[in-house]
């Protein structure tokens, strides 16, 4: 590439005293011109060689009946802790209360307004978990990742009915960033910020993307004892919860793991 620069620069100098290296200027700027049309398209046909890629790698996991499953499953648990939130609002709406528990930990700690801090830093593995199946090209894994993150919403969705607790004392509530992601603020256990991302850095296996999921836990653990969102007995349950649901997933559910089984 820097031959041809100089070369349509000297081109031009000699023509000044020779009239005929016109056609050499011509020529070399054609060439160079030629050169970075080349270059350029072959940059496209990588970009699109790559996308294929992916494309191609994708078709099994979409021909699977297991990533449908999961895939549901991940709604269903959504819709779960929507239901189970709007019950508790309703509940509460009929004059009844929900308990608020003393707590060790947060009894002790003073109350710091860190709320946009756990809800944004707990989207970073799930932005990192997409990252990591492309990087990885562990696209078989997409139905397992599916299902655990939806059963554990639906444990969640059950248990938020089965132990009603209030709130924390003190609780703020979310920033306004992301209070149009949940009508009412209730349901607390288990804690679903600091049980989905430990979740993820089970099932993830590459140890920088680990480290870095680490990292968040504990960031989104302190944020939330800061910001008094969660009960000590709701973080640790959600931990606790991940865990079962992954080694039980890990045992039982092993078919949901594309790159185990037969793709059907």
């Amino acid at each position: 590439m820097t031959y041809i620069y100089s070369l349509s620069v000297i081109s031009h100098i000699v023509c000044i005293f020779v009239p005929l290296s016109n056609n050499l200027s011509d020529y070399s700027n054609d060439l160079l011109t030629q050169i970075i049309m080349n270059q350029n398209a072959k940059g496209k046909k990588i970009r699109l060689f790559h996308t294929t890629g992916i494309l191609y790698s994708l078709i099994p996991v979409f021909k699977s009946r297991y990533f449908y499953i999961g895939f549901f499953s991940v709604v269903a648990g959504i819709a779960l802790n929507i239901a189970s939130q709007t019950y508790l609002h309703n509940y509460m709406s009929e004059g009844k209360t929900l308990p608020m528990l003393s707590d060790l930990i947060l009894d002790n700690l003073p109350v710091i307004d860190v709320s946009l801090i756990y809800d944004i830093v707990c989207l970073i593995p799930i932005f990192l978990a997409f990252i990591y199946v492309v990087h990885k090209k562990d696209y078989n894994r997409i139905p397992f990742f599916l299902l655990m993150i939806g059963i554990f919403y639906i444990v969640r969705g059950v248990f938020i009915v089965l132990t009603p607790f209030g709130n924390p004392p003190l609780f703020a509530g979310s920033d306004p960033l992301f209070k149009g992601f949940s009508k009412y603020e209730l349901g607390v256990y288990p804690s679903g910020h600091a049980g989905n991302v430990f979740l993820l850095l089970l099932l993830i296996k590459d140890k920088i993307y680990k480290w870095i999921i680490a990292v968040c836990l504990i960031i989104v653990i302190v944020a939330l004892f800061l910001a008094h969102g969660h009960y000590s007995i709701d973080i640790l349950s959600g931990i606790f919860f991940a865990y079962a649901i992954r080694s039980y997933g890990e045992k039982h559910l092993g078919r949901f793991d594309l790159g185990n089984t037969k793709i059907s």
